[in-house]
């Protein structure tokens, strides 16, 4: 007995060393985090240069959270679905948030304000130069999309439907994940793989 039990005691400390103990699996298509995670916290300058947090939007029922940019030939075809779901959304209580992390001369803060003031987004539109949100969540893509619920709980992530062409659109995987978050129902399609042009992170 007294062999068995060190035997799993050794086991025990070798998978705390080697990190294996509480270390939850991340998702099918992302390996930072997984549904049902918390989701971190973001923290930017929007393009009304103010800093921006979610802690600001406290009573919304859900945010909507993209990793975009503004020459990603797949965030702009984005660009008008995003400012639809707002406007369907909105006095349902969802809140959607658009940062920008890339690092290149196209996404700065004051190309990202032309690029909301020409296209009207009706959201915030937020500039994290540490990238740190992106490498929080996991992002990988421009866009790449996070339903967080109310206890900001990821609930969703992968892409926002299946297709870059709007027009060719069979799956509304976001609209979907909303839907049925709020009817108090499950996502049955929590997780789809993210498409879109690679995030552009900064020299380290």
């Amino acid at each position: 007995m007294r062999v068995l039990r060190n035997a799993f005691l050794f086991i025990g400390v070798v998978m705390i060393v080697c990190g294996f103990v509480a270390v939850a699996p991340a998702g099918e298509f992302n390996k930072v985090v997984s549904i049902g995670d918390a989701g971190p916290d973001v923290a930017g300058t929007g393009v009304d240069d103010k800093e921006t947090k979610l802690a600001d939007y406290k009573d919304a029922k859900a945010i909507v959270l993209v990793f975009t940019c503004n020459g990603c030939p797949v965030a702009v075809a984005y660009e008008d679905r995003l400012v639809a779901l707002q406007k369907d959304y909105a006095e349902k209580g969802v809140q959607v948030l658009a940062i920008n992390v890339n690092a290149t001369k196209g996404d700065t803060l004051e190309l990202m304000k032309k690029k909301a003031e020409s296209k009207e987004f009706n959201f915030p539109y937020i500039r994290d130069d540490s990238q740190a949100s992106a490498k929080a969540y996991g992002a990988t893509t421009t866009p790449h999309a996070f339903l967080l619920d109310g206890d900001r709980k990821i609930v969703y992530m992968g892409a926002i439907d299946n297709s870059k062409k709007a027009s060719a659109v069979e799956s509304n995987y976001m609209r979907d994940a909303i839907d049925a978050l709020l009817a108090g129902e499950t996502i049955e399609k929590a997780e789809t793989r993210q498409f879109g042009c690679s995030i552009k992170w900064g020299k380290k």
